[in-house]
């Protein structure tokens, strides 16, 4: 196996949350040679190729980043469906906890592309009353992605207070990853909410995404990226997965043997796949 294959890269991920030793060892065992140091900007310009289906969340955590070059990045892995963040990159809007400069953005994006225009209900009425007049899906999707700033979705959370928003308009915003979370749950938090909030790819962050989402290869494709696509918050996801590793794999060289047979193949998340590993050797 190869360190720069995908799979490789996988297996490495998991392999940097156990002692450095132990894992040149398993390394030796697996035939994974130990990565090359790599340079950012290659990386990064290799991140929209290759990778799996993301949940939308992976891009707010890239965006939280407030780094032109990523957000550059996520400009490209987003749908034209995505219009609200869109607007927000080639705004310069800024995503990380606290910060309240603008962006800068990509020369490339600021000079070829402009925003999508103001949709003609909101132009006419103003946000909130274009959003209470809502009556079907696309009609939500079209007026509330002018929802996009954070003083924008303090309007919606205090019009939805004092008399709440259509169902369309709520779960337009719901499924955004931008929307706050405490937004999210003033909309509904009842179980088939969640769940379908979930299957939008809405997670409650990198931990989350670690333990419980899968096909495991895909979710570690994503996470031995993780330093590069959203360095803030990757820890998380190994802090959440190295008590597993370690307890389950540990320095057992079948047990890591295994884990590299099964991965190609194997359908449940990334926790499930390190106790299988770990039961079968």
């Amino acid at each position: 196996m190869r360190a720069d294959t995908t799979s490789g890269r996988a297996v490495g991920f998991l392999l940097d949350l156990i002692d450095s030793a132990d894992a040149d060892r398993v390394r030796a065992r697996v035939g994974l040679p130990v990565p090359a140091p790599e340079d950012l900007r290659e990386a990064r310009r290799r991140i929209p190729w290759g990778l799996p289906a993301l949940p939308s969340s992976v891009l707010l955590w890239m965006l939280q980043e407030d780094d032109p070059d990523l957000n550059t990045v996520v400009w490209r892995l987003l749908t034209h469906q995505d219009t609200a963040l869109r607007r927000a990159v080639l705004d310069g809007v800024p995503f990380g906890p606290g910060r309240l400069l603008a962006v800068e953005v990509d020369p490339v994006l600021r000079d070829d592309y402009e925003a999508p225009p103001v949709p003609e209900r909101v132009a006419r009425l103003g946000l909130v009353p274009a959003l209470r007049a809502c009556a079907s899906m696309p009609a939500a999707r079209q007026a509330t992605s002018m929802v996009y700033r954070r003083e924008h979705w303090q309007t919606v959370a205090e019009a939805d207070r004092e008399n709440s928003l259509p169902g369309y308009v709520r779960w337009a915003l719901s499924v955004r990853p931008d929307c706050p979370p405490s937004l999210r749950a003033q909309f509904g938090s009842h179980r088939k909410f969640d769940f379908r909030v979930r299957q939008a790819g809405i997670l409650d962050g990198p931990a989350d995404y670690a333990l419980d989402h899968g096909p495991a290869l895909d979710v570690l494709k994503v996470l031995s990226l993780g330093h590069v696509m959203f360095p803030r918050r990757a820890a998380e996801a190994g802090d959440a997965l190295r008590p597993l590793v370690r307890d389950h794999l540990g320095d057992r060289e079948e047990a890591w043997a295994v884990l590299a047979q099964l991965l190609d193949t194997f359908h449940g998340t990334t926790g499930e796949l390190v106790r299988t590993a770990g039961a079968i050797a």
